[in-house]
C-alpha cells in the first residue's frame, strides 16, 4: 500500500545498532562518576570501530643516579659482619677476631659474653667496646692443633662449653683469630652435647676451615668426651635445646 512506511533496509539498521552501542559506550555509568578520569576512546576517520582506551599513569620522580661506582664505603658501618661469621644456635654466634668496623654489627646482636679463644692479649680497642656495652669477656687462650706439638686441652674447651651451657651468658660470640679451627673445634664439641652425627659436625667443621682443614681437629672433635661437661652443667640454666635436655636426663639416670 502506498501508505505504508517503506521497511528500514538491512544497512539502516546495522548503523542504528552501531550509533546505539556508541552511545552506550561514551555515557558513562554512576561507577564510572567515582572511578578516576582515562583517555576517552577515539575513532579513526577510516574506522567505524572505537579504539581501545588506556590509562595513562603519572610517571615517577627521575632517578638520580650516583656519578661513580659503589665502593664499600657507601654502605653503612653496622652491615660489617665480623669474618666467617654465622649462626651457630639460638643466641650462640661463630666468628673470626672482630675489628673496629664490625662493632656496630655486634652491637645490634645484643651480647652478653664473647668467648674467645686466642692467645693473645685481647685488643684494647675491643676490651673498651665490651666494658661499654656490658659484654662479659671469656678468655680461653688455646693454642691450635697444630702437627707435631700443639694440642688443644680437653679442659679449657670443658670450661668454654659451660659458658655456652649457661643461658644467662647468651647471647654469645665464639671467635679465634679467623673462625677456622679452634672456634670449629669448639662447635664441634657443642655439636656432640646437641646430639649431631659425627658426618655432619665434620661437614660443618670442613665448611668453615676450607681449604685449610686439619685432621687433627677432627680426631679431636670425635674423641672428645662430653661426660664431663654434662656433669657440671647447671640444669635450671640450661638454654632450650631439646637435645640438650635429653642428654642431662640421661646423664643424670
Amino acid at each position: 500500500m502506498d501508505g505504508d512506511p517503506t521497511p528500514p533496509s538491512h544497512s539502516q539498521l546495522l548503523g542504528d545498532k552501531f550509533a546505539e552501542s556508541k552511545r552506550q559506550y561514551l555515557t558513562p555509568t554512576a561507577s564510572d562518576s567515582d572511578a578516576q578520569p582515562t583517555e576517552r576512546p577515539t575513532t579513526d576517520g577510516n574506522s567505524q570501530s572505537p579504539q581501545v582506551s588506556i590509562s595513562v599513569m603519572t610517571p615517577p620522580p627521575p632517578v638520580t643516579l650516583s656519578s661513580k661506582p659503589y665502593d664499600s664505603s657507601d654502605f653503612p658501618e653496622d652491615m660489617y659482619p665480623p669474618e666467617n661469621f654465622a649462626l651457630v644456635s639460638p643466641l650462640i654466634y661463630r666468628s673470626g677476631m672482630p675489628k673496629k668496623r664490625n662493632f656496630p654489627f655486634l652491637k645490634r646482636l645484643g651480647l652478653k659474653s664473647i668467648v674467645t679463644l686466642v692467645l693473645e692479649e685481647y685488643p684494647e680497642q675491643s676490651r673498651r667496646f665490651l666494658e661499654q656495652n656490658h659484654i662479659a669477656l671469656y678468655q680461653f687462650g688455646v693454642a691450635g692443633n697444630k702437627e707435631p706439638f700443639a694440642d688443644i686441652p680437653e679442659p679449657v674447651i670443658c670450661q668454654a662449653l659451660l659458658v655456652l651451657m649457661d643461658k644467662r651468658c647468651l647471647p654469645a660470640l665464639i671467635h679465634c683469630n679467623r673462625g677456622r679451627h679452634r672456634t670449629g673445634c669448639l662447635v664441634g664439641c657443642l655439636r656432640k652435647l646437641q646430639e649431631w652425627t659425627n658426618t655432619s659436625i665434620f661437614d660443618e667443621y670442613r665448611r668453615f676451615s676450607a681449604p685449610k682443614s686439619r685432621s687433627m681437629d677432627q680426631q679431636f672433635i670425635e674423641l672428645f668426651d662430653v661426660r664431663p661437661v654434662l656433669e657440671q652443667i647447671d640444669p635450671e640454666n640450661v638454654p632450650d635445646w631439646p637435645t640438650i635436655s635429653y642428654s642431662l636426663q640421661g646423664q643424670h639416670h
